[in-house]
């Protein structure tokens, strides 16, 4: 068993299969070193988690554990492309999109979601830049969807 898939069990993070993309792309494109992951909505097991923007549909707490499962599911996305995501040197960047109401400003609270989880997994590798924006909708009706570049070995 691979260090970051130990920690991933000590952190009781089961990584589901891996999303295929829902239109015309790849869920990861490799360039160089570096891996692009395409924008992970919140899907449990096929079926959305989290739908409608913030605080009117889902709470903040709500929409930080549905950016959660969207790192979760980019993992596993990577996890896909690479073999073992041991190959991960540094999480180079996340963006966080939040549906969210007008009046809504605590995007970045949402996007701790996904970057809390990607800190636990990966410790100091862990740690990005990070872009959370308020949008007015996203696919699939999804509450969030995070995107992510991380730079692998």
């Amino acid at each position: 068993m691979s260090i970051v898939e130990s920690r991933l069990l000590e952190l009781g993070i089961d990584l589901p299969e891996p999303p295929g993309a829902a239109a015309n792309y790849v869920p990861v494109r490799l360039a160089g070193d570096l891996a692009f992951v395409a924008g992970q909505i919140p899907q449990v097991r096929g079926e959305l988690s989290a739908c409608g923007p913030v605080p009117t549909a889902q709470t903040p707490e709500q929409a930080q554990e549905a950016a959660r499962v969207c790192a979760i599911n980019a993992l596993s996305a990577l996890k896909a492309a690479l073999g073992d995501l041991d190959r991960i040197t540094d999480i180079i960047r996340v963006g966080v999109f939040v549906a969210s109401d007008p009046s809504f400003t605590g995007q970045p609270i949402v996007a701790n979601g996904a970057s809390d989880v990607l800190v636990a997994v990966f410790g100091e590798r862990g740690q990005h830049a990070r872009a959370a924006v308020g949008s007015v909708a996203l696919p699939l009706g999804a509450t969030v969807e995070v995107e992510m570049v991380v730079q692998f070995k």
